[in-house]
């Protein structure tokens, strides 16, 4: 092959991966959240350190994480129907300035050295009701950003990439600042990265959305979208291990600075590097995604992706080498990511579009929602049995889920393909 020949052959193919930056409304929203991504995972591992410099307690840093996801549980699906029958673009640019201004108050407290964790607790329950209508709203904008739903998987994959290349950036500047100059920094740098996102959805030009039923009862609605998700298998059960998941493995976040300080004898360094190594692995399977020629096949990479994200946690879990834990992190969050978007992608696809807001709440309710519970066990578990135990038993659950749904896929393809072919065939 000449040289020519194999440089159009990689641009060909980086076009195809970037295939959804074809749309205008696409690219403001994925630049705009590029940045305020990064501000939020500084805000992230600022407060977990924080919270643990302050109390130096694993279940506390379960409780805040408790505090800070409930509300998505509990209010999300009702802020679905909101999502279905309201402005979702509109919506958007609210959630996003109180979140920005959630972030300015915690600075403000930070930098004045004010702040008690008792601050920190009601200041995450704001911010988790702000992400319980934002969670489902950003998910479904998505569908009116992108028009031609051969390209929705990329751009669910992009918009993961966009996710962990800031969990890997975000975590590891992070570490540099609270080491430097403190967590006030880093809750501040997040509060300005708010306006990027803002003043790229002000730049927008959406098509007004046709809604109905606007003027029924938001429990029928609410009543409605439940039904619809109880009686469609391949969501449930999608929902379903994604819950598990959720609630058993991905709480092992939280106890990331216990291992940090205390099993691999680190700082805030060690913290945002073992951070960006789980960010690393996930950018990589997002990448891997948007490769994808299409979704055919997809609906496969659930519980292989599951059972891989366990399996890095029960290793990960027995391990008291620094370099040996980032290899790990690496496999597990390739394994978190691959299986999340997955989920998200099949989800998407196979959902009637005008039920699509009321089942993506109950998809953050499974996903982000199920967490603090998940934290909150995490956290008390892990003060009666360590952290190692906690996170072990995390992943043996993760596993057991991976072969559980692995054993019902037959019976889901058989649903799901079809499906595939129908919606694929109306966008010819």
């Amino acid at each position: 092959m000449k040289p020519e020949q194999s440089s159009n052959n990689k641009q060909s193919g980086l076009r195809f991966i970037l295939r959804s930056f074809h749309y205008r409304n696409y690219r403001l929203f994925f630049s705009g959240q590029c940045i305020s991504l990064i501000g939020t995972w500084i805000q992230n591992i600022a407060m977990s350190w924080l919270v643990y410099r302050l109390t130096g307690s694993a279940l506390m840093l379960g409780l805040v994480g408790f505090a800070g996801n409930v509300p998505t549980f509990l209010i999300s699906p009702f802020a679905g129907v909101l999502v279905d029958r309201g402005n979702r673009h509109r919506i958007l640019l609210i959630t996003q300035a109180l979140a920005m201004l959630q972030a300015f108050i915690l600075a403000l407290l930070v930098l004045t050295d004010n702040i008690l964790v008792w601050h920190i607790i009601p200041l995450s329950i704001f911010l988790g009701l702000v992400n319980a209508l934002d969670a489902p709203a950003r998910q479904a904008f998505v569908t009116e950003i992108v028009e031609d739903r051969n390209d929705l998987g990329n751009a669910i994959a992009l918009n993961s990439s966009m996710f962990n290349g800031a969990r890997l950036i975000g975590p590891s500047v992070a570490g540099v600042l609270i080491a430097a100059m403190g967590e006030g920094l880093c809750f501040l740098i997040n509060g300005i990265s708010y306006l990027a996102v803002l003043a790229a959805l002000l730049a927008m030009r959406v098509k007004p959305r046709k809604t109905e039923g606007a003027k029924d009862n938001i429990f029928k609605h609410f009543k409605d979208g439940l039904a619809y998700v109880r009686g469609f298998a391949p969501i449930r059960y999608i929902l379903m291990l994604l819950a598990l998941v959720s609630f058993t493995g991905m709480p092992y976040t939280v106890l990331m600075p216990v291992f940090a300080s205390e099993i691999l004898h680190g700082g805030p360094h060690t913290l945002g590097f073992m951070m960006g190594a789980s960010g690393m692995g996930a950018l990589t399977g997002a990448v891997y995604l948007a490769s994808r020629k299409n979704i055919r096949g997809l609906e496969k990479n659930i519980p292989f992706a599951a059972g891989l994200f366990g399996t890095g946690l029960i290793f990960f879990s027995q391990s008291r080498s620094f370099l040996f834990s980032l290899c790990l992190l690496l496999f597990t969050g390739f394994g978190m990511m691959v299986q999340m978007a997955s989920c998200n992608t099949v989800v998407q696809t196979i959902v009637d579009d005008d039920k699509r807001g009321r089942v993506m709440s109950l998809y953050a309710a499974a996903f982000m929602g199920v967490v603090p519970f998940g934290s909150l066990f995490a956290g008390t578990m892990a003060s009666w049995l360590g952290a190692p135990n906690t996170v072990l038993i995390g992943g043996i659950a993760s596993v057991g889920g991976a072969l559980l749904f692995s054993s019902g896929l037959p019976a889901l393809r058989k649903i799901i393909l079809p499906i595939y072919d129908e919606k694929l065939r109306s966008q010819e």
